[in-house]
């Protein structure tokens, strides 16, 4: 089997090849490939380097994913989001590949009650979200494909909250952490196994796959410190209050986060670990990085 990771210099990319080295894969056999290597926007590119290369699975990490920089960035954020998978996904249909595509919580408007199931509409409501959903579209044309929906996603290779929340440790006594957005935090180590998992499999289709268990950022943020040992307040906000005290305008985030897992596990896949525990060990996994 051979692997093609597209995005491999974000967090979830990297722990891909981690991952597939790990259960014996050749290196020879995994081309992992970042924007300077293969352009997504670029059809030539993409048909050049996938013909050549000739993958049985392409693991689709690579996305715009500034969110708010999205708002004002409609069309850099489309071509990379829709066009570029749109060419990723004419190139495997040339060679019969398998295509796993990471999509978002962001395709909800999050206002549902509850959970949301692989069925639920759609409703983005920013950029981002509207994109990432399109190129959902574009990867069912491939009918070997799996469309991932992950959040709030953690890794060591790459920026996410708990750096943020740990830098701010540094220097200061308390934050603003928004409350009334609710999801998972997911573990990239732990995403990349079960993508893996996936790519052994004909189990086609759409799934929600975050770590398991729910919580508010500003929940997140006082597990990061309590875990880390540090001595930060965090002040609940609303989404609203946060943007008045720092004098920001953001993308439309849906509230309501809460993707189910059922399918998943209805499909014989494992569930992820709690957030909780995927917490403690990049905890470990930092530490080692130091």
């Amino acid at each position: 089997m051979k692997y093609l990771i597209t995005g491999y210099k974000g967090q979830l990319g990297y722990d891909i090849k981690r991952e597939l080295l790990k259960r014996g894969v050749d290196e020879k056999s995994i081309l992992a490939v970042d924007r300077e290597e293969m352009d997504i926007t670029n059809k030539e590119a993409v048909f050049k380097v996938i013909l050549d290369f000739r993958p049985d699975i392409i693991f689709h990490c690579a996305a715009y994913t500034a969110v708010d920089k999205a708002e004002d960035d409609e069309d850099n954020a489309y071509n990379i989001n829709v066009t570029g998978t749109k060419n990723i996904v004419d190139a495997s249909l040339e060679i019969n590949s398998t295509v796993i595509y990471m999509s978002t919580d962001y395709v909800f408007d999050g206002t549902k009650e509850g959970y949301y199931t692989e069925e639920d509409e759609v409703n983005p409501k920013s950029v981002y979200g509207k994109t990432k959903y399109l190129g959902e579209e574009e990867v069912r044309r491939n009918k070997k494909h799996f469309i991932t929906r992950i959040s709030w996603v953690f890794g060591i290779n790459g920026h996410n909250f708990i750096k943020t929340m740990l830098k701010l440790s540094d220097n200061h006594k308390e934050v603003n952490v928004v409350n009334d957005q609710i999801g998972s935090p997911t573990y990239t180590v732990d995403l990349a196994k079960i993508l893996v998992d996936m790519s052994n499999t004909t189990k086609y289709g759409t799934y929600n796959v975050t770590n398991d268990l729910y919580c508010s950022w500003a929940e997140f943020a006082k597990d990061i410190f309590a875990i880390n040992n540090k001595d930060v307040k965090v002040n609940e906000v609303s989404t609203e209050e946060y943007l008045k005290i720092t004098n920001t305008k953001q993308a439309y985030r849906p509230r309501n986060s809460k993707l189910s897992k059922e399918k998943l596990v209805n499909m014989g896949f494992t569930m992820l670990p709690s957030y909780k525990d995927a917490l403690r060990r990049y905890k470990e996994e930092l530490n080692n990085t130091k």
